[in-house]
């Protein structure tokens, strides 16, 4: 055979057995695995339609196969070394329009195999095209793009495998590393140290309550230099009752704590004026451990928990009922002769509850809505806003939360006028009683409520839905609330604060149903830092909504650090700003009141990692003294550069004091 027939006949046999393998091969769509091992951020994975059930569509094409998920996503499959390629087309659905930012990763045995990078609404789709020969595991992931998850409608379109082999098999997600639950707040020593703001929003002539919060053994005596004359000082509780001075100003007082163990000094400012919570306030909220079982005996309980505990001692303060105090639908009458609103039969002495609240120097705070009925079908305060707001005041509250529920069916309209019309109407009502009564708005960051929570008479409203509701894959549904509460950081200030909603930690209920009996929390130890470290830098409201009935050492540690505290308690009153925020690094900067500047360090892939922070990223020069504020100590003097070790989806929270 000539050289020339005999290649010839070569490359035809090639053929041919190319061929017999290609038509070996099946087609398997991504479609036909189970996908209810694919966890997803909102909603639940969609077969040859969209996440909301429509037709999939990226950039304006359309396609009729393939599957629809949310960021947060994650997808484990294992293959058998014989499945020959992956292909699809990826983007963000055009449901959501310009909105929407994904990015869409493929691993196999732990190599990146395709990168989307960032894609946004109305991008065109991009094609995946990967070979997965020899390849034992594969990954397929919808990552955000670091501003919480919001519209992250994410189509894996004309999705599928060819295989030669076995048909690929999806996995459950893996559990996650186990965590070694340490304590990194060192135990307050037995010498008295002051916690808490400095600084106090009270308006003239109001009733006045505060409670010096001060860790050390007891007993503890407390003076206070300058006290205005119409408070007083108990000096072995170190309450201050009485009442707000009439004139106008700022009032200057230096406390003092005294034991046998040493002192401590605080200069506390008491700015008398029209702005209340002058810091965000602090305390303990029932819903997402009591929901409808919630009695009057939980809440004199959990202020006997506050005290004891040494929460107090830290600043938290107030001890909040949630939705379920006042009488069900069907329960009547709702009101007694006068109009004024009954509570039901778990609180006989609502009054009395209050003056025990009181008693211990703390304060008391209340739920209602401005629409016909509560969230859970209570009544609530629609066209009984004057007399619902002087009950609250005369049974002593210091706290009210108006929640939106129900007021769409009797707002007329949804543009911003009716949106801010029923807050502005509670807000007024409020200013004008003899009570500082701090003003919480709940409607979810409707109409850009923090464009305008303040002018309606909030001191906080919420950003989100609730917490206790949102779903996590990758990360837990802290990191997207707290992502899409941190865009928000340039409305912040003293008096009005982003709520991003409750810290969720120890044990607690559950918010889909809410007869389950309290579990602990699922978030790791690392996770837990890195939520009270997002919160504290965003100058977030700090309520606790968890069982205070259990209260362990490792929960109190995360709540009660008194360095990270002041992170969110700083008079100066600004939210952290995220310089660096994408699906899998999170760094954000706070100016602090005294010149230095906090940041936090979050890292919010799968495993541990070095992260670093230039000082050029945090418009600083020069050297910087970095102390390490969850364990309280000093890391040493740098210049230009910070370098850490962060754990999985863990945080280093560190303050960066110009070095003498």
């Amino acid at each position: 055979m000539r050289s020339s027939t005999k290649q010839q006949w070569i490359l035809a046999c090639s053929l041919v057995c190319l061929g017999a393998v290609g038509a070996s091969a099946a087609i398997v769509p991504l479609g036909e695995l189970d996908l209810t091992k694919m966890p997803t951020g909102w909603g639940k994975p969609q077969v040859n339609r969209s996440i909301t059930a429509q037709t999939l569509s990226i950039g304006g094409r359309t396609f009729a196969t393939g599957v629809a998920t949310h960021a947060e996503s994650i997808l484990h499959i294992a293959l058998d070394g014989k499945t020959e390629r992956f292909t699809a087309y990826v983007g963000v659905d055009d449901a959501t329009g310009p909105r929407g930012s994904v990015r869409f990763r493929v691993f196999g045995d732990g190599k990146v195999l395709f990168d989307s990078g960032l894609m946004t609404g109305n991008d065109p789709a991009k094609r995946v095209d990967v070979s997965l020969v020899g390849v034992r595991q594969m990954i397929l992931l919808v990552g955000s793009g670091g501003d919480g998850v919001d519209f992250d409608h994410a189509n894996w379109a004309e999705a599928e495998f060819t295989v030669g082999g076995r048909k690929p098999e999806t996995l459950d997600v893996p559990e996650p590393p186990a965590e070694e639950a340490v304590r990194l707040t060192p135990k307050p020593g037995p010498a008295p140290k002051i916690n808490g703001p400095r600084v106090y929003g009270c308006r003239p002539g109001r009733p006045f309550l505060y409670r010096i919060p001060c860790t050390g053994t007891r007993p503890i005596a407390f003076s206070a230099a300058n006290l205005p004359d119409t408070l007083h000082l108990d000096k072995n509780t170190g309450i201050i009752t009485g009442a707000a001075p009439v004139e106008r100003g700022e009032y200057p007082v230096t406390l003092e704590a005294k034991n046998d163990h040493g002192s401590d000094r605080r200069t506390f400012a008491i700015i008398v004026g029209d702005t209340l919570a002058l810091t965000p306030p602090m305390g303990w909220n029932s819903w997402y451990i009591h929901y409808y079982h919630v009695t009057e005996e939980h809440m004199r309980n959990a202020a006997d928990v506050m005290v004891s505990s040494g929460m107090a001692d830290y600043g938290y303060s107030y001890v909040n009922i949630d939705d379920c105090w006042m009488k069900k639908r069907g329960d009547e009458p709702y009101r007694d002769a006068r109009g004024a609103i009954l509570p039901n039969a778990k609180f006989p002495d609502i009054k009395g509850m209050v003056d025990y609240i009181h008693g211990k120097g703390l304060k008391a705070g209340l739920y209602t809505g401005p629409g016909p009925w509560t969230c859970a079908g209570y009544v609530a305060s629609h066209e009984h806003e004057r007399i619902d707001a002087e009950k609250f005041a005369e049974w002593g509250f210091d706290f009210l939360k108006h929640d939106w529920c129900s007021y769409s069916a009797v707002a007329g309209g949804t543009d911003l006028e009716h949106m801010k019309r029923p807050f502005q109407l509670m807000g007024d009502i409020l200013k004008s009683l003899d009570r500082d009564i701090v003003f919480n708005l709940c409607q979810y960051g409707m109409a850009d409520v923090w464009t305008w929570g303040g002018e309606v008479g909030g001191h906080c409203w919420r950003t989100t839905g609730d917490l206790g509701l949102e779903q996590g894959s990758l990360l837990p549904g802290f990191y997207q609330i707290g992502l899409s509460n941190a865009r928000h950081y340039e409305y912040a200030k003293p008096g009005q604060w982003n709520d991003p909603d409750y810290i969720l930690i120890g044990r607690i209920g559950n918010a889909h149903r809410h007869d389950e009996e309290p579990k602990p929390t699922t978030l790791t130890p690392s996770e837990q830092y890195s939520y009270m470290s997002m919160w504290c830098l965003m100058a977030a409201p700090l309520f606790y909504s968890g069982d205070m009935r259990y209260l362990d050492e490792f929960t109190l540690n995360v709540l009660c650090n008194a360095e990270v505290i002041d992170v969110d308690q700083d008079p100066l009153g600004i939210q952290a700003r995220p310089l660096v925020q994408d699906d899998e690094t999170l760094i954000m900067a706070k100016p602090m009141a005294d010149g230095s500047l906090t940041v936090g360090l979050f890292n919010l892939t799968q495993l541990p990692r070095e992260m670093s922070v230039d000082w050029s990223l945090l418009g600083l020069a020069g050297k910087r003294v970095v102390r390490d504020l969850w364990r309280q100590k000093d890391l040493g003097t740098f210049d230009g550069r910070f370098t850490a070790t962060v754990t999985r989806h863990g945080v280093v929270l560190v303050r960066l004091i110009p070095a003498p």
